[in-house]
């Protein structure tokens, strides 16, 4: 992505200026691009950590943070709806004595694992395919994802912003 941005010359029409001129104008559009981006990103792989720091440095704490909690559940549903129609629960199929032990307390506390899973590892694309994989139902999923984002988020919110302040 960097070299496509290097090579097309875009690279030097990215500021934190324009970008805020450009959510300024067009929050809507800013907003759906950013989500856009931000499901894509996961859906290869690139970590949501990427997306908070550019929205907490371009639209604030607040509306970065809020920006960054609505764009990651999206990509985060539509990333494991795109997994599961692909490989179902392929997870199930593994004989290892760990993997259905794990399988077991999912099965058992859906949506208390799904939050713990989200309070440690936020939006991590790897951990979307591995429950996408795992057979956990879309419902606990979203829930899960809706109830485990928001504190990471404030946390990593908090300490970008402190950071930035501190730099400034």
């Amino acid at each position: 992505m960097w070299a496509l941005l290097e090579i097309s010359g875009l690279r030097e029409q990215l500021s934190l200026e324009a970008a805020r001129r450009a959510f300024a104008e067009h929050r809507l559009w800013g907003f759906a691009t950013f989500t856009g981006l931000f499901v894509l990103a996961n859906l290869v792989h690139v970590p949501g950590g990427f997306f908070l720091l550019a929205a907490v440095l371009t639209l604030g704490p607040v509306w970065g943070a809020l920006s960054t909690y609505v764009a990651a559940c999206i990509a985060c549903t539509v990333t494991f709806v795109v997994v599961r129609l692909l490989g179902a629960d392929a997870l199930r199929g593994l004989d290892n004595r760990l993997a259905r032990r794990l399988l077991a307390q999912l099965d058992r506390h859906p949506l208390r694992s799904v939050v713990l899973l989200r309070l440690v590892f936020h939006s991590v694309p790897a951990l979307n395919y591995a429950l996408a994989l795992s057979g956990v139902r879309l419902r606990h999923y979203v829930a899960g994802t809706l109830l485990g984002l928001p504190l990471p988020i404030a946390v990593v919110t908090t300490l970008l912003h402190t950071l930035a302040s501190g730099l400034a």
